[in-house]
Parts: C-alpha cells; sequence; structure tokens
C-alpha cells in the first residue's frame, strides 16, 4: 500500500494589508499535506505560493496533488511547481522522522524584525528591540523616495548602535534611485554614531542582474538578491554568472530541498534563509533547512513573521492546524 495523501487549503488575513513594491498583501493562500503510511506514521507539509515571486499558483499547486489521488507515490513534481516540491519533499521527510525530531524555534536575538513599511517603522521598531530582535528589516519603494530616506535617517538614529537594518525594495526602483539609496546607505554606514545598514535588497528587478552586480562594485554597502533567487534553478542561474553577494533564500519556494541543501554544500554561498509568510508546518521545515545550511556565524533569520496576521495560528501546532482547518 503506499502512502495516504489528504489535502486542506488555507486562506487567511492579514492583521494589516502587508505593504510592498507590488502592492498591498491582504490574504494568505496555501495548502496544506498530510501523509500517512501503513504504520500510522505521519508527516506534514504546506505549499505556500507566491506567484508573483514566480512560483506557481494555489491553483496549480492543488491540481497537480488532486490529480495524484488519495494516495502519494513519490512521483517526481515538475521543477515548474517548486512550492509543491518544498512541501511533498517535506512531508515525505517528516514521514521518514529526518530532521524533525531535533527541531526548536530560534530565539529572538537569532530572527530579523519585520517594521511595517513608511513612517510607522519608526514607531514600531522600539517594540521589536524589546522583543529581542536586533536585526530589522523595512519595506522600502513604497512611499516617495525623499520621504523613506527622510525616515531612514530618523531611524538608524533612534536605533542603537548594533542594530542592523536590512532594506527591501522588491525589485521597485529605477536605477536612479537605486544610486539613492546606497549613497544614503553609504552616509549612514560611514558613521560610526549610527545603527549599521546590513544591505540593500533586491533594489531592480530580477532581469537586471548586471545592472545589480555593478552597483554592489560601486557603493559600500552590500546588495543582496531576493526575487532574482526564488528558486534552485534561479539560484544556480545568478551564481554562474558571477553573483558572489548576499542571496536571500525563501526555502518555501525555492523548490526541491534537497536541491537546495546540494546547491548550498557544493558552492558554500552567502545565504540569509526568510520566510514566506508559511503557516507552523512551512516555518518548522524551512527552519530546518536554514539550521543546516547557514553559513557560521549565521546572519539573522528572515523569520519574524509570527503575529502577522488575525488569527492564533502561530500557537498551534502542526497538528492541531490540520484538525483546525
Amino acid at each position: 500500500m503506499g502512502v495516504e495523501l489528504a489535502l486542506k487549503p488555507y486562506r487567511r488575513r492579514f492583521a494589516q494589508p502587508l505593504q510592498t513594491a507590488h502592492g498591498p498583501w491582504m490574504w494568505r493562500e496555501g495548502l496544506l499535506i498530510r501523509l500517512e503510511d501503513s504504520l500510522g506514521r505521519v508527516g506534514y507539509g504546506e505549499v505556500a505560493p507566491i506567484p508573483w515571486f514566480g512560483s506557481e499558483s494555489v491553483a496549480e499547486a492543488l491540481a497537480f496533488c488532486q490529480a495524484q489521488g488519495s494516495e502519494w507515490r513519490s512521483h517526481p513534481v515538475p521543477a515548474e511547481l517548486p512550492a509543491t516540491q518544498f512541501g511533498l519533499e517535506s512531508a515525505m521527510a517528516e514521514l521518514a522522522a529526518e530532521n524533525f525530531d531535533i527541531w526548536q524555534e530560534p530565539s529572538s536575538t537569532a530572527i530579523c524584525g519585520l517594521l511595517p513599511a513608511g513612517e510607522r517603522a519608526l514607531a514600531i521598531a522600539p517594540q521589536r528591540f524589546a522583543q529581542g530582535h536586533r536585526t530589522l528589516k523595512w519595506k522600502i519603494g513604497v512611499h516617495p523616495i525623499t520621504d523613506e530616506i527622510h525616515w531612514l535617517n530618523q531611524l538608524v538614529q533612534a536605533l542603537p548602535l548594533d542594530a542592523r537594518l536590512r532594506l527591501d525594495a522588491n525589485g521597485g526602483l529605477s536605477s536612479a534611485q537605486a544610486k539613492q539609496w546606497l549613497v544614503a546607505c553609504d552616509r549612514v554606514n560611514t558613521n560610526p554614531q549610527l545603527a549599521t545598514i546590513e544591505y540593500l535588497e533586491q533594489p531592480l528587478p530580477p532581469d537586471q542582474l548586471t545592472e545589480m552586480t555593478a552597483l554592489g562594485n560601486g557603493y559600500q554597502t552590500a546588495i543582496a538578491l531576493d526575487e532574482s533567487v526564488a528558486t534552485v534553478a534561479q539560484l544556480e542561474n545568478c551564481w554562474d554568472q558571477g553573483w558572489r553577494g548576499v542571496f536571500v533564500v525563501k526555502p518555501a519556494i525555492a523548490g526541491s530541498p534537497q536541491e537546495l541543501e546540494a546547491f548550498c554544500q557544493k558552492n558554500l554561498p552567502r545565504l540569509v534563509f526568510s520566510s514566506a509568510f508559511e503557516t507552523v508546518i512551512g516555518r518548522r521545515a524551512a527552519l530546518a533547512i536554514a539550521a543546516r545550511c547557514s553559513p557560521a556565524p549565521a546572519p539573522a533569520l528572515g523569520f519574524g513573521t509570527q503575529g502577522w496576521f488575525a488569527d492564533n495560528w502561530d500557537t498551534l501546532t502542526p497538528a492541531e492546524l490540520w484538525e483546525r482547518l
């Protein structure tokens, strides 16, 4: 007998719409997977696509999984379904009791806290530090650039000197705007009396790798790729083209965990692992990958996403969440 496959779609609302350069994000949709073998062992997985990042849609993932029927026979998952690859392989790994028995939630100091876009970041930043975070991430490219740089200057003056700040543009800047931001960042990073800007994340669209490489060579502040490296295939492509800067990787949409780990072991890239706003099921699997693949010393993990939804799912175990839906 094969492995029993069960599916449950989910839809959860952000407590406040997440403002990005792609527009407001109000609802997180995905698919939970439960596998059970003939011995009664259970493995949970999550498919948490982000289509505008280049992954499949929830509908495409659901169609593939439903086509398998009530049994999972480990058929190859197409590369065009990277979030589905992650979800099914994660469930199979847990079913086999691989790497999940030692999993534990990282401390707040090991996690990058997420700030809201705009001026609200000034009020929220002290709260994040009170929660234990020492690295913070702020979305930019949402409001006029002159306003955002003004708020940046206020923010770095208010933060402790040991604070680190990541600026995420979601590929929404023009070349001129990216240079304006990098000048502002370099001004901050050359002042020892201010907090440090760790990097400017994905300033330009993914098809402008050459331009981002040039920017990275022209300024002190580092540039990180995110949307450019959404999948393992894109990671490999950017690596082959010579990118040796920071890679921000969301395991939940990157594709096969095994292929991701193989890439990391072979090339030892500069990685920052990040959340895709998955539930506890996907979070646990993604953090297990981060624990095995993060460089040493590991940069703060981009998993400061708990508490951002209008529900209490973050307090549930995988089994409790499955039963709740």
